[in-house]
């Protein structure tokens, strides 16, 4: 899915607006890929589909950098969710919303290793006080958990 530069303009605005704060360790699972950037972003969007989850946006940050003049190494963050399990989640507390959909941003360091960081739906229950969620976020816990590792070939 490519952006316009209006839809890519729009995303870095609401990208923007995340926390200005570094993830902490508890925020975030982090773990390597065996595929290049592109290939690893597909692995997850094609996961998705298949579990009937929604990806609201796929945004390129090497592509806006390179439509500054800047050069950055591949680098993608995708927002994604479900919201039969946000909506509850939202309903228990309507600031959780700030943090939902979830992400995962897949970028190439400079030895050339691609890493994952995705939500660790967890981090929500503690930020937002959220009881569990009535085992919601154990559920969110445990897709995550398997959709990252799949779509980094950790499993095959």
């Amino acid at each position: 899915m490519r952006l316009t530069r209006f839809a890519f303009a729009v995303a870095l605005l609401a990208a923007a607006a995340l926390p200005l704060v570094p993830a902490s360790a508890t925020d975030v699972h982090k773990l390597r890929s065996k595929y290049d950037v592109k290939t690893t972003v597909d692995r997850f969007e094609k996961i998705f589909k298949a579990k009937g989850i929604t990806l609201f946006a796929r945004i390129d940050h090497s592509a806006g950098a390179a439509s500054v003049g800047m050069s950055l190494p591949p680098t993608e963050l995708i927002l994604f969710g479900n919201p039969k399990l946000g909506t509850p989640l939202m309903k228990i507390n309507r600031e959780v919303g700030y943090d939902l959909p979830l992400r995962a941003l897949v970028w190439q360091a400079d030895d050339g290793q691609v890493w994952i960081h995705i939500t660790n739906p967890s981090s929500l229950n503690q930020t937002y006080s959220l009881g569990g969620g009535n085992g919601i976020i154990e559920k969110m816990e445990n897709a995550v958990t398997a959709i990252a590792k799949k779509a980094a070939g950790a499993e095959e």
